[in-house]
């Protein structure tokens, strides 16, 4: 059976609302004659996509200078002049949560439709799982991501798993597991199948962001996957597994934790790599997944439709949402620190995307990337948004 990786063009557009940033005035050298010459456009000619954790935030701490460049991409009202999303592999958080975290941090409005998460594109699949019983894992919470997406049987795999008695055989020396879990919105609570757990099959298991326990994460996931989806039985096809992302490694210091490790950390690719290894020595059958997430260049081509719904909305600034654009981005400016990742994933994704790599996160190299170079090199996303304003006001 053959491994499935890329995602297909079957899968539909994510149809994302346009955001309507705030905030203040652009320093130094972004001038008003440069601010109007981007605005007596008809229309937007380039975009910006944002990674995160690495590049606009170690921790829950801003980095180089991602306030300050996020507010030149704004006008003196503080609506946006030029249209931006952040496109990450992090996730676990529903995106209007993830947003008004960003907004928080960054003192710049930031709208759920400006945030892509390694997870958005699992939106994509509700018609054919909407009423099916599905798992999903992760850290943050995972369940109350999918049912926000529209899922209505979905159990999160420590809920799962606390159905079925003795399934992890170490539970009993995991001293977290009394304690009390962390605070879930009244909607999470409720989310509670409409099926017997033990007679009706699982459908299909999202691994929506990094798992915490790895441990028990592949011991009830194998045993899912063995078993056709009625844990318990024997035999019977493999159901769907889908990943948010596939990297292996990221710039330490997730979204949730105040501080940041100084090396790298192992990303939501090496999960897979450990769940796949034991489960070929275990199943008869090579395991089947479906990755999504930076670099596979459907999440590009999918930022760049988001994209392409901001347009100006008048002569005192902000943006529209509007239906398919007849003429294209000329550029579209992916800044990230994982050449791996981002530089990668822009550049199989073709035209019209420009790769920017600083040097606040995975890569930190004094030249470009050998493996992977980018269109450019620069320290911090400050000096990256100062490349693009200056590039495009010569345009």
């Amino acid at each position: 059976m053959r491994i499935l990786r890329a995602v297909g063009s079957r899968l539909s557009e994510i149809r994302i609302m346009a955001p309507l940033p705030f905030l203040s005035r652009p320093p130094r050298c972004f001038s008003r004659l440069q601010q109007n010459h981007l605005q007596s456009r008809d229309q937007f000619s380039f975009g910006v996509a944002f990674d995160i954790d690495g590049v606009i935030l170690r921790g829950r701490v801003p980095i180089g200078g991602s306030p300050q460049a996020l507010r030149r991409l704004l006008g003196d009202s503080g609506s946006s002049k030029v249209p931006f999303v952040f496109l990450t592999n992090g996730g676990g958080l529903p995106e209007h949560r993830r947003a008004s975290e960003l907004s928080e941090l960054l003192g710049v409005k930031i709208l759920p439709s400006q945030v892509l998460q390694g997870h958005s594109p699992f939106r994509n699949l509700l018609k054919r799982y909407e009423d099916q019983l599905i798992v999903a894992t992760g850290k943050g919470e995972p369940a109350l991501v999918m049912s926000e997406y529209g899922f209505k049987n979905v159990l999160s795999l420590e809920d799962y798993a606390s159905l079925f008695e003795n399934i992890d055989p170490v539970s009993q020396y995991k001293y977290w597991a009394t304690k009390k879990p962390m605070d879930r919105s009244d909607l999470s609570r409720n989310i509670v199948p409409t099926c017997d757990i033990h007679s009706k099959s699982v459908k299909a298991v999202f691994v929506v962001s990094d798992p915490v326990d790895w441990g028990s994460d592949i011991q009830v996931i194998c045993d899912i996957l063995r078993s056709g989806g009625i844990v318990g039985h024997k035999g019977g096809t493999q159901p769907p597994l889908y990943f948010a992302a596939d990297d292996l490694e990221y710039q330490a210091g997730a979204f949730f934790f105040e501080a940041a490790f100084p090396s790298e950390r192992l990303g939501l690719g090496a999960f897979r790599i450990a769940l796949e290894s034991v489960f070929n020595r275990v199943h008869h059958s090579p395991l089947e997944y479906v990755s999504f997430g930076k670099p596979n260049p459907f999440v590009f081509k999918n930022a760049e439709s988001v994209l392409n719904q901001f347009q100006p909305a008048d002569e005192h600034g902000g943006f529209k949402e509007c239906g398919p654009v007849a003429h294209p981005f000329e550029t579209l400016y992916m800044i990230g620190d994982n050449p791996f990742v981002d530089v990668k994933g822009a550049r199989e994704a073709g035209q019209p995307w420009f790769s920017i790599l600083t040097r606040t996160g995975v890569f930190r190299g004094e030249h470009n990337h050998a493996e992977f170079p980018a269109d450019l090199v620069v320290d911090t996303v400050e000096d990256a948004v100062d490349y693009i304003l200056r590039k495009e006001s010569r345009s």
